[in-house]
């Protein structure tokens, strides 16, 4: 079965940090872009980092640049996002989304040309 399975999110204080993984079953992400999204309560999904098969590229959202870092290790099947001086408005559930290198229509920002997803982790910010 394909699929891709989030984890690490939880409750943190602001300033805290938090490290998400994302991990692939069924497919090997070696020939895959993946992204980080986020969608907050009331409001529409947003692209947060994106990182190329290659690892060559690396895209940031403005919300997420100096603050966040995506990585990836082919060895374990899994891209990660490393949180640092989280903020409140950090607050939402965190999707990864697996892009087929060269495919059609991929553009990291907007969500387009990921194929597959995972359900999700809730990161939650608050003191």
């Amino acid at each position: 079965q394909v699929q891709l399975v989030e984890s690490g999110g939880g409750l943190v204080q602001p300033g805290g940090s938090l490290r998400l993984s994302c991990v692939a079953s069924g497919f090997s992400l070696d020939h895959y872009n993946v992204g980080w999204f986020r969608q907050a309560p009331g409001k529409e999904r947003e692209a947060v980092s994106c990182i190329d098969s290659s690892d060559d590229m690396r895209w940031y959202g403005d919300s997420a640049k100096g603050r966040f870092t995506i990585s990836r290790d082919n060895a374990k099947n899994t891209v990660y996002l490393q949180m640092n001086s989280l903020k409140p408005e950090d607050t939402g559930v965190y999707f990864c989304g697996a892009a087929l290198e060269g495919g059609g229509g991929y553009v990291c920002y907007e969500g387009r040309g990921f194929s597959s997803w995972g359900q999700g982790t809730q990161v939650t910010v608050s003191s």
